[in-house]
């Protein structure tokens, strides 16, 4: 009995009969992925044979067997080449190439396996109307009344999507203005609405106020993601009040005034620190804000936080507790940096116990402090130079449960290396580096920046070489940092082995090669203010001396002066003769003068 088979199965056999051919017979190994030098010379008669065995196949077309026998001719070839011909060097150089090709290809390959879509010719057009520098508004609508295409809602707002990143957004106006009026069919309110998202994004404000009043002219509507965003926007251009106008006429623009709108404004005013008129904007819509009462709170906190007003700051969190919200991590993170930044002003001394006071009140609600309420206290104990006191807080993280990240160390690093506690700067890095904590690039790049300044180049190369050992990359800036300061300081040799280092690696720096040449660098190094030596040591008296000695003088003067105007005062009493002028008293006496000294001495002054 013949069995029928089903071509795709037969035609599956064949390509398994031929893979085990070709690993069996022709020395390829199916793990490795290099084939042998032998496999190369045997390719001739694998290839006829497969030809052969699979021409007489109906399921398989001639032209298919050949494409397959170039395209593997074709890889053997170049691995060939790759093993043999090619040097290290070059093949490094090949590899690297082909990996960027593959990469590339694979990038594109992910979001489509479809060729590139290529631009349409009316928005090629119309983009390169309207990105043109050449000539002014007058002359884009010249070029744009030339457009031969006809023109749709859509083009437009796919024309200024792709050109807003490139032209000015007063051509991107004028084209705007110009489709209006010349488009066949009117733009649509979402049009409009998005070509005011992109002005209020470019915070044009003559643009975004030209178009609402088109908005308004001709009665379109707003959307509320649309009000939000021009809100925020003008509250930013320091244009609080016409936000605020734009919300009480929301109805003229066609737009709601709900919960999302009101939310909105508050958010654009407390972002700014307007947190009174946020509050105005809440007390005329309570009714509009109940379902977002935590989300209304955290942005009037944050308002009077930017204001620095701890006592309507802690008005808030009292009031929150009142209606049964309570403050969350959020809240209570905001009011400790409003605590913070007014004692860091008016009360530095006070830092310390006011937040942990605060701490121990979030802790009584079931809010525990992180990391990052721990250095909102230590970056302005930091600011104030409060080494002791950041020690500690740090040894509170770890007695408290609180892990610190490596923005805790750094931070108390800083203020001791700018303290000039260079040793118990180092043995805080090497804490958290004992922690198995990963700094980013920018912990290594403050710090060695903060002992370069300090002119402690010795130990920023020594934290140089400890991000080295952490293989984090990016050396780029260190570099930069480090080769001119040695140079200015002399140390020419050691520039020079750091500049080669980085080059060896393959970094670009971005320091000039002149830093290297003595003859070309000034060698700055600090000098002490030279002590002024008198030849006459014994005569030689202090400043200080010498004027407490002048000032004795003085004083020995205007007491003799004064017993001898009260002994011409009892002569002339005596004899029944005139008392002496006040002016005369002045004249012998200049250091005695304003109002207090004519008080004090007036019984001489007055006449009897």
């Amino acid at each position: 009995m013949e069995i029928k088979r089903n071509p795709g199965q037969c035609y599956n056999s064949r390509v398994l009969h031929c893979k085990e051919y070709v690993l069996s017979s022709y020395n390829i190994d199916a793990s490795s992925e290099y084939l042998s030098s032998s496999s190369l010379s045997s390719f001739i008669p694998f290839f006829l044979h497969v030809s052969m065995d699979y021409f007489h196949s109906k399921t398989v077309p001639t032209v298919w067997i050949l494409w397959m026998g170039a395209a593997f001719l074709l890889a053997l070839t170049m691995r060939f080449m790759m093993h043999v011909l090619f040097k290290p060097a070059w093949k490094r150089c090949w590899l690297k190439t082909m990996s960027t090709q593959n990469l590339q290809i694979l990038s594109f390959s992910h979001y489509s396996t479809l060729p590139p879509i290529s631009v349409p010719p009316p928005l090629e057009e119309l983009c390169s109307i309207v990105i043109s520098t050449v000539g002014g508004l007058d002359d884009l609508e010249l070029s744009l009344n030339k457009f031969k295409y006809s023109l749709t809602s859509s083009l437009v707002a796919q024309a200024i999507d792709s050109s807003k990143h490139q032209a000015h957004t007063r051509r991107l106006l004028r084209f705007f203005l110009w489709s209006s009026k010349n488009l066949s069919q009117s733009l649509e309110d979402k049009d409009y609405n998005h070509a005011l998202r992109v002005f209020a994004e470019k915070k044009d404000y003559i643009a975004m106020d030209i178009l609402m009043g088109d908005l308004k002219k001709e009665g379109r509507g707003m959307d509320a993601e649309t009000f939000g965003l021009v809100a925020d926007t003008l509250v930013k251009l320091g244009k609080e009040d016409q936000a605020l106008g734009v919300f009480k006429n929301l109805d003229k623009y066609k737009c709601p005034i709900d919960e999302f709108t009101v939310t909105a404004i508050i958010n654009a005013l407390c972002s700014k620190g307007h947190a009174k008129r946020a509050e105005g904007v809440v007390w005329h819509h309570k009714d509009k804000i109940t379902g977002a009462k935590p989300c209304i709170y955290r942005s009037l906190l944050y308002g009077w936080s930017v204001q620095r007003n701890v006592k309507e700051a802690r008005r808030i969190i009292k009031e929150m507790k009142t209606n049964g919200v309570i403050p969350d991590l959020l809240c209570y993170n905001t009011f400790l940096r409003c605590l913070c930044e007014r004692n860091l002003r008016h009360n530095p001394s006070g830092l310390v116990p006011e937040v942990l006071n605060v701490m121990m009140e979030m802790r009584s609600y079931k809010v525990f402090p992180t990391s990052i309420s721990y250095n909102i206290l230590l970056s302005c104990l930091g600011k104030t130079r409060r080494v002791k006191e950041s020690c500690q807080i740090l040894e509170t993280m770890k007695n408290s449960g609180c892990d610190p990240d490596w923005v805790s160390y750094y931070l108390v690093a800083k203020v001791l290396f700018l303290s000039g506690r260079f040793g118990k700067g180092k043995e805080i890095v090497d804490q958290m580096i004992g922690k198995g904590l990963v700094p980013n690039h920018r912990f290594y790049y403050s710090l060695i920046g903060i002992l370069c300044g300090v002119e402690r180049v010795n130990h920023a190369l020594e934290l140089f070489e400890k991000m080295k050992t952490s293989s984090m990359g990016d050396y780029g800036p260190v570099y930069d940092v480090l080769i001119p300061k040695l140079c200015r300081g002399g140390d020419f040799e050691k520039g020079r082995e750091l500049w080669d280092e980085a080059t060896s690696i393959g970094i670009t720096l971005q320091c000039s090669r002149d830093v290297l040449d003595p003859s070309i660098t000034e060698v700055y190094k600090p000098m002490k203010p030279e002590k002024i030596s008198l030849v006459d040591s014994s005569i030689a008296k202090s400043p200080r001396r010498v004027t407490k000695f002048v000032g004795q003088w003085q004083k020995l003067i205007t007491q003799y002066c004064k017993m001898e105007f009260r002994r011409e005062r009892e002569r002339a009493r005596d004899q029944d003769l005139e008392t002496p002028a006040h002016g005369s008293w002045h004249i012998q006496v200049k250091q005695r003068k304003g109002t207090r000294r004519r008080r004090e001495y007036g019984d001489i002054v007055r006449p009897i």
